[in-house]
């Protein structure tokens, strides 16, 4: 099976309540254009770049499914230029769980998603 596969992560689900809500708000975070007629129900899949999918779904068709905000991040998304980053999202009124840290040139911080799905935020410290 392995030889069939490549080194690359293919998507990453975050799971949401409100479909079009989370679109909009992760369109607006990533500065990628949002069309709430392109969004449909059950799953979403934003238009990254690189590849890789980030899958919004609201498990419409599943009424079995009981949703739990991830207190953890299971991702990040990168800034290369990690304050200004972290000064925008505040400007924005992002609700922000863990303040910056960082290790020497590089750093990190947490945010919540509509849902209360925790975020991550890497990226380079960059002298001002």
């Amino acid at each position: 099976m392995s030889n069939y596969l490549n080194q690359s992560v293919h998507a990453v689900f975050v799971h949401v309540r409100d479909l079009k809500r989370s679109a909009s708000w992760y369109s607006k975070l990533l500065n990628l254009p949002y069309y709430a007629e392109n969004v449909q129900s059950p799953v979403y899949n934003m238009p990254l770049k690189e590849g890789v999918y980030m899958t919004l779904d609201d498990h419409t068709f599943d009424p079995a499914f009981e949703f739990s905000p991830s207190q953890h991040p299971a991702f990040n998304f990168f800034s290369s230029h990690l304050y200004a980053t972290y000064k925008w999202v505040k400007q924005e009124g992002i609700q922000i769980v863990r303040e910056v840290e960082a290790h020497g040139n590089f750093g990190w911080f947490y945010i919540s998603d509509p849902d209360e799905n925790v975020i991550m935020i890497c990226g380079d410290i960059v002298k001002k």
